[in-house]
């Protein structure tokens, strides 16, 4: 579930103090989906509705042709709404695809959230796209010469379980914390400093 406003104003207050630590920008991003999938949905429908001329061939009851159109198109209405049910969808659209498209919005989200103009090439964005039960985590140059990809796995790993298990704001403050303490040791508060919105953005 998306986090309530309560747990939002905890979580905009746990980055203003953990950035107290470090010189770097951390911006926390939720998506409740990457994609709505809508194209994948429907070409299964399309796929299955195929299949209607062949399995009236077992029937002991013969269509005529506008009768079997008819029953065509209403198995592609009936299999395009069904396939919209998220728990359904989900299962249709191949995971490979689903990290690809919530991939591709955490490095929009980093961009339209100006993490690669800060003073010191220093933002991090902790990036979640709950139906997808992805976390990425993305650092700019100045984190990233200090701190590999390879580090913030194990963090990434810990959020994702709570992601599944419906636990999002505790998994973002605990990712929040867990990402300054290496932040903290590479690259200490040197200066005061709040280049970017500490708030959770919604998208």
């Amino acid at each position: 579930m998306l986090l309530d406003k309560a747990a939002q104003a905890a979580l905009a207050e746990a980055i203003n103090e953990q950035e107290k630590r470090t010189d770097a920008e951390l911006v926390t991003v939720l998506a409740t989906q990457a994609d709505d999938y809508r194209y994948v949905t429907l070409l299964w429908a399309a796929l299955l509705s195929l299949l209607v001329p062949a399995a009236l061939l077992f029937l002991p009851h013969w269509l005529t042709a506008f009768e079997a159109l008819l029953l065509q198109w209403g198995m592609l209405l009936v299999l395009a709404v069904l396939f919209r049910w998220k728990p359904l969808q989900f299962r249709l659209v191949p995971r490979r695809l689903q990290h690809l498209r919530a991939a591709s919005l955490a490095r929009n989200a980093f961009l339209q959230q100006g993490l690669h103009r800060t003073r010191d090439a220093t933002g991090v964005l902790i990036f979640v796209s709950e139906a997808e039960h992805y976390v990425e985590i993305l650092a700019d140059q100045g984190i990233a010469q200090h701190v590999g990809d390879d580090e913030w796995q194990a963090i990434v790993d810990t959020f994702i379980s709570r992601v599944k298990a419906g636990q999002t704001a505790q998994g973002f403050q605990e990712t929040v914390t867990a990402c300054v303490d290496k932040l903290a040791a590479h690259v200490p508060a040197t200066r005061q400093k709040n280049e970017l919105p500490n708030h959770l953005v919604i998208l």
